[in-house]
């Protein structure tokens, strides 16, 4: 596990030559990765989103596409089409941009919900269906969508189905004025971007995701997940809580935030700090919730409060 988590660190320093001052963001997207999930990142144009997929498929030396979501793609141009080909007389397949390793799906809500629910058999079941012939796609499948924030103007907002199946939602935001200085005296001659090498291998990248979920998670534990998950769905200011795909997600995400902290074990800390950026976009907000401005991430900081956490027990050794 040290030699693992050690790589990961190397990871993190190289995609923060090229990301300034987001740390925790960088290593949030990683755990998604490695627990085999998918991230949403949503902000304001400029702030570097697109910058950090490309360091991260750069830093892990795997095949890479990118995806710009326009009101005009059609689902064909993500999954795949198939073309006749006059001279063999027979109709061949030619794989969409979806069919990568990692893959940056640009500005994903400025595209139609139809065009959107292409991705949903993916994002899932990592595997797309083409003229009937269901193709499954090589590990590691990660997905990291940009969206601009759905008040900007040409945005659709995301279907329910398909934000629930983003395993994390983060934020970049603005940085602070020393972190903007550094960007500039980084960029003065020459992109950082361009210097990134990979520093693992995407058959490393397997063998971590698999070792991920031997993470020990115990019964207490389990049972705290539960009751977080059950709370949004019991909180009055919510109308529809969370799924229990997102029960699942709480606990890959945990299992792979604690092997990144070096543990072979979870505890109810590494629950409470990841469980924000996995249930708060999977929960609708009552129309009362929205007219007082209250968000999901608030209502989700409130059930941490409410909910008591199991007292930590002696770890039992792994057999």
């Amino acid at each position: 596990m040290e030699a693992a988590v050690e790589q990961v660190e190397k990871v993190i320093a190289n995609i923060e030559q090229v990301v300034v001052g987001k740390r925790k963001e960088i290593e949030l997207s990683l755990v998604a990765l490695f627990a085999g999930g998918h991230v949403l990142l949503e902000d304001v144009p400029g702030v570097g989103k697109t910058m950090m997929v490309k360091a991260i498929a750069r830093s892990l030396g795997a095949d890479f596409k990118r995806i710009q979501f326009t009101p005009d793609l059609l689902p064909s141009d993500v999954t795949g089409v198939s073309i006749y080909n006059q001279h063999t007389r027979q109709f061949e397949f030619r794989p969409g941009p979806i069919m990568a390793n990692i893959v940056l799906a640009d500005e994903i809500n400025r595209t139609s919900p139809k065009t959107q629910s292409a991705l949903l058999e993916s994002l899932e079941e990592s595997s797309v269906t083409v003229d009937g012939e269901t193709l499954q796609l090589n590990r590691p499948f990660f997905v990291m969508a940009t969206q601009n924030p759905v008040e900007y103007a040409g945005t659709f907002p995301l279907p329910e189905a398909q934000l629930d199946r983003f395993l994390l939602k983060l934020q970049l935001g603005y940085p602070s004025e020393q972190e903007e200085l550094e960007v500039l005296n980084r960029l003065q001659h020459q992109h950082p971007i361009e210097g990134i090498e990979a520093v693992m291998t995407t058959e490393e990248v397997v063998a971590i995701q698999n070792e991920v979920t031997k993470t020990i998670v115990s019964e207490p534990v389990k049972a705290y997940m539960i009751d977080l998950v059950h709370a949004t769905r019991n909180h009055q200011a919510v109308e529809l809580g969370v799924s229990p795909r997102g029960t699942i997600a709480l606990m890959r995400a945990s299992q792979a935030y604690a092997f990144l902290m070096g543990r072979d074990y979870v505890t109810p800390d590494d629950v409470k700090h990841i469980t924000p950026f996995v249930l708060a976009h999977r929960m609708m907000m009552t129309a009362e919730s929205k007219m007082s401005n209250t968000t999901a991430a608030q209502t989700v900081e409130n059930i941490l409060d409410q909910v008591s956490v199991p007292v930590p027990q002696r770890r039992m050794a792994r057999s």
